[in-house]
C-alpha cells in the first residue's frame, strides 16, 4: 500500500510539474547587435513600455518580462539569462530614463527590485 501511495505522490507530482524553461525559440537573438545600436535598443524599449510598435522577438519578450522579473528568471534557460541580463545592463547604463520607466512599469512598489539586481548581477 505505502508503495502505490509513494508511486501516486511522484506521478502527480511530475504530471503537475511546472514548463521548466521558456521556449528556446530566441536563444539564438543576437543581443550583441542589439545593445550595439542605440536607435534599436531604444525601440525595444518603448515596445517594452507600450510607446512604439514591437517587432516578433520584441512581443515574445514583452510578455516574459513580468514573470521573470518576480521569479529572477527561473524558467530561463543560460542563454536566456545571458540576453536579459545583457540588455537589462545596456539599458541601465545606455538609457536610464527609460530603463527607470520599464521599473516603474513592470514593479511599481519596487518589491523585485532588490532580488532582480541581484540576479541582474549574478555571475551564473
Amino acid at each position: 500500500m505505502k508503495t502505490i501511495l509513494i508511486l501516486c505522490a511522484l506521478v502527480s507530482v511530475v504530471v503537475c510539474r511546472p514548463e521548466e524553461y521558456y521556449s528556446s525559440q530566441y536563444d539564438n537573438f543576437d543581443v550583441e547587435q542589439l545593445v550595439g545600436n542605440l536607435r534599436l535598443l531604444k525601440n525595444y524599449a518603448k515596445c517594452f513600455l507600450d510607446q512604439g510598435p514591437c517587432t516578433a522577438e520584441g512581443t515574445e519578450f514583452k510578455k516574459r518580462i513580468p514573470e521573470a522579473l518576480r521569479t529572477k528568471c527561473a524558467k530561463c534557460n543560460p542563454k536566456q539569462r545571458h540576453l536579459i541580463r545583457t540588455v537589462v545592463k545596456a539599458f541601465q547604463t545606455k538609457l536610464p530614463d527609460l530603463w527607470e520607466e520599464l521599473a516603474i512599469k513592470e514593479d511599481p512598489k519596487g518589491q523585485y527590485k532588490h532580488e532582480f539586481t541581484a540576479f541582474i548581477n549574478a555571475m551564473d
